[in-house]
């Protein structure tokens, strides 16, 4: 696989989705939790999702539960979670693996891409964002701690 569009996703419906669907448009992909410290990122997620999709930008979260069990529920736990504590209308996986043996393909290639801090290509922890220009290459990757918002410059960029 040469560019993320090449990969897809099936989302809280059970159904298969392309990122080959949003080919020309940049995308942030998130893997995200319901229990973890950084869940108040869902906020910014959303909001950079409104501000910038007009101009293109897609936001997609990917459910992870590899990171102290901090998404344990399943598909309708999350919708619940996604539509009542903090409402998002950006797109939602099903819950995937980031590291490991049972890796999302996509999060194998995107750990490859752009690797963290000191050289290192496996997950930290939930939230990590990597961002993806318009030809389907991954520029960016940060870091759990840095918050959406810290991101407009980035996205602005791509835009």
């Amino acid at each position: 696989m040469s560019t993320a569009y090449d990969f897809g996703f099936v989302d809280l419906d059970g159904q298969p989705q392309d990122l080959a669907q949003y080919r020309s448009r940049p995308l942030l992909l998130v893997n995200v939790a319901s229990r973890c410290g950084f869940t108040p990122q869902y906020t910014g997620l959303e909001q950079l999702w409104q501000q910038y999709r007009g101009r293109g930008l897609v936001v997609v979260g990917f459910p992870c539960n590899q990171f102290g069990a901090q998404e344990p529920g399943d598909a309708a736990q999350i919708r619940q979670f996604c539509s009542l504590d903090y409402p998002v209308s950006f797109p939602l996986s099903r819950r995937i693996e980031v590291n490991g043996d049972g890796a999302d393909p996509l999060w194998a290639w995107l750990q490859q891409q752009r690797r963290g801090l000191l050289g290192s290509a496996r997950i930290k922890w939930n939230f990590t964002k990597f961002l993806v220009d318009r030809s389907g290459a991954v520029v960016s990757r940060h870091a759990p701690s840095t918050r959406p918002e810290q991101l407009r410059v980035a996205v602005e960029r791509l835009l």
